[in-house]
């Protein structure tokens, strides 16, 4: 399958390690990584919300999300955490694809979404991209994610297929 990317690379991105105080007046911290504490990302993902799951991630179970983050927090993946006193909020992650291009996926969880926590995480997942010589990220979204579209958009993704209930959104970081 060929994917289509923007043309012009977008700006620059700030880069973790970071702390930014989010809407709600929390210090959040975001970090590259997230293999250094994998069981504070397993107790985040067994306390995600349901309805905020999306094309079968998070894993619902112990288990799976432990294999899931096998992968995830392999190298050949990249991650940020978001944390906020210490314990991770959000988690980012960018998993290789055919040819040099990044699949990407994002979580915050309910009591920290809308206060710009996902806005900054997928920031600097991309500034952390950016660092490592990724050129081309990519995205689905369910076309009735009305939030996260427009996060994705205001980071600077653009739509590159709209055929499927699903939307593909793409970006050139190089």
């Amino acid at each position: 399958m060929t994917r289509e990317y923007p043309d012009e690379p977008a700006g620059e991105f700030p880069s973790p390690p970071d702390t930014v105080t989010d809407g709600e007046g929390r210090e959040i911290r975001y970090r590259s990584g997230g293999d250094d504490d994998p069981e504070a990302l397993v107790e985040m993902y067994l306390d995600f919300e349901a309805e905020d799951r999306a094309q079968g991630i998070p894993p619902v179970r112990e288990e799976p999300i432990r294999d899931w983050l096998d992968v995830l927090l392999s190298d050949d993946c990249l991650n940020v955490v978001a944390c906020h006193d210490g314990a991770p909020v959000g988690h980012a992650t960018l998993v290789p694809d055919e040819g040099e291009s990044y699949e990407l996926a994002i979580f915050v969880v309910r009591p920290y979404q809308g206060a710009g926590i996902g806005t900054e995480l997928l920031e600097h997942l991309l500034g952390y991209a950016q660092e490592e010589g990724v050129e081309q990220v990519w995205l689905t979204v369910e076309r009735w994610n009305d939030p996260a579209i427009a996060v994705y958009k205001k980071v600077g993704f653009e739509m590159t297929s709209t055929e499927s209930f699903e939307l593909e959104m793409a970006i050139r970081l190089e």
